[in-house]
């Protein structure tokens, strides 16, 4: 009876002692992929290279459509992990314009270029929509030709034209950007863009400042300008 007694004692404790080892097994476990996931970043599963998006600008051909100077622009911009945004952008700026009080008439058509980065400011970059920040450097060769009304001397009755063709100019410029863009349905995005523009460097040509500069805009003007655009991502 007593050695039953024991074997059942010895049987009990080592079913206790065993228990417990499995539960202090089982909790060191727990604790060390607690650490390891604590410690070890998770592995992000985005490709580096993650499409490419083509948009056009729809502000600059509203103000073909309503003044007269504008662009028509278009960009294409690639993106790396949904984090960075290498982009290209190409534009063909257009001015015919005449001022009302001198009847001088300036005109000019010319390309223009943009290259530059955005960097996606949200936390999550994976969400449909994204917040912008970046920079661009823009160029633009081009020339102009200003049509001046023919003048006539009061004290001697001669006659000057004064109008000149195919100045030859180029402008260099940055451009500071915020903007954001939004999925709309499928690979249709909509977009906005305010960017901050500053000249580098320039060359008028041989009768001073241009009135337009195709991709800059006005000289003299607002340094700051708008884009909104209709995107497509591929």
């Amino acid at each position: 009876m007593q050695r039953i007694r024991i074997s059942s004692y010895i049987s009990e404790s080592t079913t206790s002692l065993l228990l417990l080892l499995f539960l202090l097994l089982g909790t060191t476990s727990a604790e060390a992929q607690s650490k390891k996931k604590w410690f070890t970043a998770e592995n992000d599963s985005t490709p580096f290279f993650n499409g490419v998006a083509v948009s056009v600008d729809l502000v600059g051909a509203g103000q073909l459509l309503l003044s007269d100077y504008g662009q028509y622009e278009a960009a294409l911009r690639i993106n790396l992990k949904d984090r960075y945004f290498p982009i290209f952008e190409l534009g063909y700026g257009i001015s015919d314009a005449t001022d009302e009080t001198t009847n001088i008439n300036y005109k000019t058509k010319a390309p223009y270029g943009r290259i530059g980065c955005d960097f996606n400011l949200l936390k999550n970059k994976h969400d449909i929509y994204r917040l912008y920040a970046g920079a661009r450097y823009a160029f633009t060769s081009y020339k102009f030709d200003l049509a001046v009304p023919v003048v006539t001397d009061p004290v001697y009755g001669g006659t000057s034209d004064m109008s000149t063709t195919d100045i030859k100019c180029n402008y260099h410029w940055m451009e500071l950007v915020m903007g954001v863009d939004a999925k709309i349905a499928g690979p249709l995005h909509l977009g906005w863009s305010v960017r901050y523009k500053r000249r580098l460097f320039h060359d008028d040509g041989s009768i001073g400042n241009t009135w337009y500069v195709p991709g800059y805009g006005i000289q003299g003007g607002s340094r700051i300008g708008a884009t909104f655009n209709v995107i497509f991502e591929l």
